[in-house]
């Protein structure tokens, strides 16, 4: 593993790096002295093949983009590949949106000769109400990224296994209706996000348990709703 704060690397390396994701690209456009912020905040890591980016059961703060290779998902007492991770993924966010240890080791996977994550710091944003750093205009863009990602995740899930009995619970998980850019907004958004990842967990929960019966089986015939 090799890390390095963003300053160690050329300006328009960065920029390329943070040009795609989505909630970087958003912010670099609205405010570019919060995305230097965020930049001052952040690290680039390299992993070879084999190395361990999350391990289950660690506490930390970081937030990860995935930018180069792929990055395998390990669940269960027997470390069973449950779910893969491609560039342009967040992961992490679960973690630091529920305050809870991370649930899944990450692993580069060992088929990639280098697996390359963009790292935030996301202590960085303080409480939700506490717009002294991080602003609402951010924070807003920060977790409408999140409950979209979120609800997608669970969509997909929902139509590989349209007969388990989670398959439409995000769906009744209310869309914000108020004043938009408020920090009602944001409030709402947050919620949203805490009661589609406790869905997430207990998805997780459920395939963990299906990795353990189907050991043998293809990684590829397990979807995970990991929460990382």
């Amino acid at each position: 593993m090799q890390s390095k704060p963003v300053n160690e690397y050329p300006r328009d390396v960065i920029e390329k790096l943070t040009n795609v994701i989505p909630f970087f690209k958003q912010v670099s456009q609205q405010d570019q002295w919060q995305y230097e912020l965020l930049l001052q905040h952040s690290k680039v890591v390299s992993y070879a093949p084999g190395d361990v980016v999350v391990q289950e059961g660690a506490k930390d703060c970081w937030l990860y983009f995935l930018l180069k290779g792929q990055l395998s998902v390990l669940a269960g007492s027997q470390a069973q590949a449950v779910n893969s991770i491609t560039p342009g993924e967040v992961f992490g966010d679960l973690a630091m949106l529920m305050e809870q240890e991370r649930s899944a080791t990450v692993v580069a996977d060992t088929g990639c000769r280098e697996v390359v994550v963009f790292a935030v710091d996301f202590s960085l944003f303080g409480a939700l109400d506490d717009m002294h750093r991080i602003n609402l205009a951010t924070k807003l863009a920060y977790y409408r990224n999140l409950t979209h990602n979120l609800r997608w995740k669970l969509e997909v899930y929902r139509n590989k296994y349209p007969d388990y009995s989670l398959a439409n619970a995000h769906r009744s998980i209310k869309l914000f209706v108020g004043q938009k850019d408020s920090k009602e907004e944001l409030f709402s958004l947050a919620q949203q996000g805490r009661e589609l990842g406790g869905l997430l967990i207990l998805w997780n929960q459920e395939f963990g348990r299906l990795a353990e019966m189907t050991a043998d089986a293809p990684s590829g015939e397990l979807l995970a709703a990991i929460a990382i």
